[in-house]
């Protein structure tokens, strides 16, 4: 990419999109093109057509996506397929045909087999049952990285698939319902410390472990590979390095300020029991995650009380 090339970022709102957003201005690309989803509904395919038509970007961040925790996924899987599917469909076939450079379309690790070998290989994918509690939604973004292969298969198209481990940062989802496990714990632990509550309830044993991404270093990894790879393999996007949702929450706990206990509801779901990503590759291209979970915490946290107390 040129610092004129004309790049649209689909999804500018949301964690993922905004954070390649803030990215591509602090890098200074000038040309940036995005819509709001009132602007443009990325499910509605003339809506996109017409977009693709007037607007003709050279590349494009496929970032923008229906996501959600484990709540969100159990109770609304026929949105989560359903939005993401036509989404992704539409944006991709319309990079096709109005003659889009490259493409990055961004998937999740939840892609990956539930009982898949520790760390997460690119080249596990399909090999064995996905996490039920989140199966549509990795459904269908199997399904985007499989039609990215296919256009570049049968178009020559250079359309590229980064998987990223749970992430955090500014423009996260703070919702006790919808939201993911971390950004749920910063309210839980702001909202306890703010009642002078004696405790804090977290979800499940404590004992499964995940590895989290702040959002900023995700949107550098984009770029980077944006920049620097083509190919039909996926690519993991992480840090390369996991902890016990107990350790999780503890350090959140401190980071908060939080004087009381942590309780564990043993009844709730745990979800995958390990997700590690392999980031080998990625690394070997020349990429390495920057920012260390304690210092995204405090970041994640201080943009917390400066955008979401208000709606408290």
């Amino acid at each position: 990419m040129n610092r004129d090339s004309k790049i649209y970022v689909a999804g500018h709102r949301g964690l993922v999109g905004s954070a390649i957003l803030r990215a591509l201005q602090k890098d200074g690309y000038n040309n940036l093109i995005y819509r709001t989803s009132s602007e443009l509904d990325l499910r509605d395919k003339n809506q996109v057509d017409t977009f693709f038509a007037n607007e003709r970007p050279e590349y494009v961040f496929l970032a923008a996506a229906k996501v959600g925790g484990i709540v969100a996924n159990n109770e609304f899987p026929a949105d989560f397929i359903r939005d993401n599917l036509l989404i992704q469909t539409n944006v991709i076939d319309a990079a096709y045909r109005n003659d889009v450079k490259k493409l990055l379309f961004l998937g999740s690790t939840c892609i990956y087999p539930k009982m898949a070998p520790q760390p997460l290989k690119e080249e596990y994918l399909l090999t064995g049952q996905l996490e039920p509690t989140n199966e549509p939604y990795a459904l269908a973004k199997i399904a985007g990285i499989k039609m990215c292969e296919s256009y570049n298969r049968q178009y020559g198209t250079k359309y590229i698939s980064a998987m990223p481990t749970n992430l955090y940062g500014e423009n996260d989802n703070f919702d006790l319902h919808t939201s993911h496990v971390l950004p749920a714990l910063i309210r839980k632990f702001h909202e306890a410390k703010e009642s002078n509550a004696d405790y804090v309830e977290v979800w499940g044993t404590g004992t499964p472990k995940r590895e989290f991404l702040y959002s900023d270093d995700l949107a550098d990894g984009c770029i980077f590979l944006m920049n620097h790879y083509e190919g039909n393999e996926i690519v993991n996007i992480g840090v390369g390095e996991d902890l016990a949702i107990k350790e999780v929450a503890e350090k959140i706990k401190e980071v908060v300020g939080f004087q009381g206990e942590i309780k564990f509801d043993t009844t709730k779901p745990d979800g995958t029991p390990r997700k590690l990503v392999d980031v080998t590759k990625i690394n070997s291209l020349g990429w390495k995650a920057q920012t260390s979970l304690e210092d995204g915490l405090v970041k994640a946290y201080q943009w917390f009380l400066e955008n979401e107390t208000v709606k408290l």
